[in-house]
């Protein structure tokens, strides 16, 4: 069961990246640069205590650990192919500078617990700048696709996760994942009624 898990959240990973990155490159999506950005920093923080906080390999926290070479490659693509709307605001900049205190919470403290729960913060402050722009805008740029297999990776992460921090990164995601998407309907339904009402 272990390692189907672990093939499957890889694949799953693997087929992600390759369908975010063609929908980017024909400007099919616009997805916010600060919360990738986020994520990267976040995810490579949450895998670096998990791996410190026990005898653990990456293997016991797949999803993380497969997470990482994700963000990092969407937020390289997004730099490279991204349009202006990507930009990082102020909101952006504010969250931020909170993944910069944890991070340099972590240096000075080297409390590797403490620091990969304040790194699940994080990772759902990344959420923000997209949440924030579905709220303001009405308009769903994110791909359903590319979603829903984000919230099957850490479903099936469950099978081969070991250790206390690999469930809460996995719970974490399928809670965040799970909420984006309802939002995202809901912008997709909300938009949709408004276009068909007559003028």
């Amino acid at each position: 069961m272990k390692l189907f898990s672990i093939i499957s959240v890889s694949l799953i990973t693997v087929f992600l990246t390759v369908r975010y990155i063609g929908l980017l490159s024909k400007k099919r999506i616009q997805p916010a640069l600060a919360m990738w950005i986020m994520f990267s920093t976040a995810v490579g923080m949450s895998l670096i205590t998990y791996l410190s906080s026990g005898n653990f390999s990456f293997s016991d926290n797949i999803l993380n650990s497969v997470d990482l070479i994700y963000v990092i490659t969407i937020s390289v693509a997004i730099l490279i192919l991204g349009d202006k709307s990507s930009k990082i605001n102020r909101f952006d900049a504010g969250c931020l500078i909170v993944v910069f205190l944890i991070v340099v919470f972590w240096i000075f403290t080297k409390n590797h617990i403490v620091t990969n729960f304040l790194v699940q913060i994080i990772l759902v402050i990344a959420y923000f700048p997209v949440v924030k722009r579905l709220l303001e805008t009405r308009q769903n740029t994110e791909p359903f696709i590319i979603w829903i297999g984000m919230l099957i990776a850490p479903f099936l992460s469950l099978l081969s996760s070991k250790g206390m921090l690999a469930t809460v990164y996995s719970v974490r995601a399928i809670f965040c994942v799970g909420l984006l998407l309802l939002l995202m309907l809901w912008v997709e339904i909300t938009g949709n009624k408004r276009k068909t009402q007559p003028t």
